[in-house]
């Protein structure tokens, strides 16, 4: 079977298309680009303060930042200081309305 150029870029511009369609309805939530961007800012400067802190116990966190400014904590702590850390981080970073800390307490 022998693939034209044309064929080739139609197949590429569906593939593409699709994902794009895909990439919006997971973030059909933030209605606005801008809003989008603010959020994932927040989140980035969050995990860079995490990362930096070194909390060797903070096992894995996962954050996430909705439209309003509110952090969503979830994951996995060595230890109720280690969690509780991770919320002080994120409710001291700039653009933080309130935290939801729902990090779970797994000791070793």
């Amino acid at each position: 079977m022998k693939l034209t150029l044309a064929t080739a870029v139609l197949v590429t511009a569906g593939m593409l298309a699709g994902a794009a369609v895909y990439a919006q309805d997971a973030d059909v939530d933030r209605s606005h680009p801008k809003a989008f961007v603010k959020d994932s800012v927040v989140t980035t400067k969050i995990k860079s303060k995490l990362a930096a802190d070194h909390i060797a116990s903070l096992g894995k966190i996962h954050v996430d930042t909705d439209a309003d400014g509110v952090v969503w904590l979830s994951g996995s702590a060595r230890s109720q200081a280690a969690a509780d850390r991770a919320g002080d981080i994120a409710r001291d970073t700039d653009g933080v309305r309130g935290v939801k800390n729902h990090i779970k307490v797994e000791p070793e």
